[in-house]
C-alpha cells in the first residue's frame, strides 16, 4: 500500500466537527496512533490509514452519510497552509489552477489530476479513485472543500460548477444539490468539474506576486519532502502521467527514478505491485480521457496513443482494464 499521507488540519477539523455534537474523543481516536500519543502531539501529516479509521469511528459515532460533505464544506483556504495562502496571492484563477496542478499532492497524495479547456469549456478531472473509506466520501469530501475554496477565493459565496460523480446518486441527494446547485450528475465514467473558461481570467483581489513567489517556494520544499518518502509505486505512477503518450520499458522508467531494474522490480515486489499493472492503470485514465473528451477522434487513433497498433486489441485490453467498452465509456454510460 502506498505511503499516503492526509494534511493535519483536515484532521483536527474533523475531530472538532466530532466532538461539537458531542461525541466521545476516546472512541473516534479509537484504533488510531493518535490513541496513544493524543492529539497535542499531531505532526504536520497523518497517515491515511489513521484517517480513515478516523472517518470509520466518525460515521459510526454520528450515523451521519453526509459526513464527507461536511468535512469538505469546513476545509477552506487557511486549512489548506501554506498551499491556501500561495492560492490566495495569484493573479487570477488561471494561475491558481496552474498552482493546484503542481502541487495538489499537499493536499491529496493519493489522486491525481487532469486539467484541460475545450474550446470555450474547462474540465478538471480525477483520474484515479480516492482511497477513503467510500467511493462517496472520497468524492464529497473533495468537491466539497474545492467548491468551497473556490467561492472563498473569488469571493463568490453562492458560486456553483457542474459536477460528475462516478457512482449511483445516493440517497442525501438532495444535499448535493443544495451545496453545489442543480448541475450535478450521477453514474458518469469518471468524477469531473466544469466550468466556463471565461472563469479563468477572473481576477484575484488577494493577487501579490511577490508573496506568490515565497509560497511557491515552501510549497516546492515541502513536496520535495513528501515525494522522498513516498513509494516506488507512486513515484512510477506520477512519472508515467507525466509521460503522457510515451510509455518506456520498466528499465526506462528505473533509470529515471535511479534505481537498478533489479532493485526496482524488488522495491514493486514489496509493495505487491508490477510495473505492467501500473503502465495499464495510467493506459487506461488515458484512454478514459481521450474517449470522454475528445470524441471526434477514431477509436484506432485513441488506440495508437496509448500504444495500440490494433483497435481489437485495445478494445480487449480497456475492457479488461476497466470492465467496460471504449463504446459505452464514449456514450457517457
Amino acid at each position: 500500500m502506498p505511503n499516503t499521507t492526509t494534511p493535519a488540519q483536515y484532521i483536527l477539523i474533523l475531530i472538532d466537527m466530532i466532538e461539537q455534537r458531542g461525541c466521545d474523543l476516546e472512541k473516534l481516536l479509537a484504533g488510531t496512533s493518535l490513541a496513544d500519543t493524543g492529539i497535542s502531539t499531531i505532526g504536520a501529516r497523518i497517515p491515511d490509514t489513521d484517517f480513515n479509521q478516523l472517518v470509520i469511528n466518525a460515521l459510526a459515532l454520528t450515523g451521519d452519510h453526509a459526513l464527507g460533505l461536511k468535512l469538505g464544506l469546513r476545509l477552506n483556504l487557511s486549512a489548506h497552509a501554506v498551499l491556501g495562502q500561495a492560492f490566495m496571492t495569484c493573479t487570477d484563477l488561471a494561475q491558481t489552477i496552474e498552482l493546484f496542478l503542481k502541487y495538489n499532492h499537499l493536499l491529496a497524495s493519493d489522486l491525481h489530476f487532469e486539467f484541460e479547456t475545450l474550446d470555450e469549456q474547462c474540465i478538471l478531472t480525477i483520474v484515479n479513485t480516492p482511497r477513503h473509506v467510500s467511493l462517496e466520501f472520497g468524492y464529497e469530501l473533495f468537491y466539497g472543500a474545492l467548491i468551497n475554496t473556490l467561492r472563498g477565493l473569488l469571493n463568490k459565496p453562492e458560486l456553483t460548477l457542474s459536477m460528475e460523480f462516478p457512482y449511483s446518486r445516493p440517497e442525501h441527494a438532495q444535499m448535493y444539490c443544495e451545496m453545489f446547485g442543480d448541475d450535478i450528475h450521477f453514474d458518469t465514467p469518471q468524477g469531473r468539474i466544469l466550468f466556463d473558461r471565461e472563469l479563468l481570467a477572473t481576477p484575484l483581489p488577494s493577487s501579490n506576486p511577490v508573496l506568490r513567489n515565497l509560497y511557491e517556494a515552501e510549497c516546492a520544499r515541502l513536496l520535495a519532502d513528501l515525494e522522498e518518502d513516498n513509494s516506488v509505486t507512486e513515484r512510477t505512477l506520477r512519472l508515467l502521467r507525466k509521460l503522457e503518450g510515451q510509455y518506456p520499458q520498466m528499465p526506462q522508467i528505473a533509470a529515471m527514478l535511479n534505481l537498478s531494474p533489479r532493485t526496482y522490480r524488488r522495491r514493486l515486489d514489496e509493495e505487491q505491485q508490477s510495473y505492467q499493472r501500473l503502465l495499464d492503470q495510467v493506459r487506461a485514465e488515458h484512454a478514459t480521457r481521450y474517449l470522454q473528451n475528445k470524441k471526434h477522434l477514431p477509436l484506432s487513433s485513441i488506440a495508437y496513443m496509448v500504444g495500440f497498433s490494433d483497435t481489437s486489441n485495445f478494445r480487449r485490453a480497456y475492457l479488461k482494464w476497466t470492465g467496460k467498452s471504449p463504446g459505452e465509456v464514449r456514450r457517457g454510460h
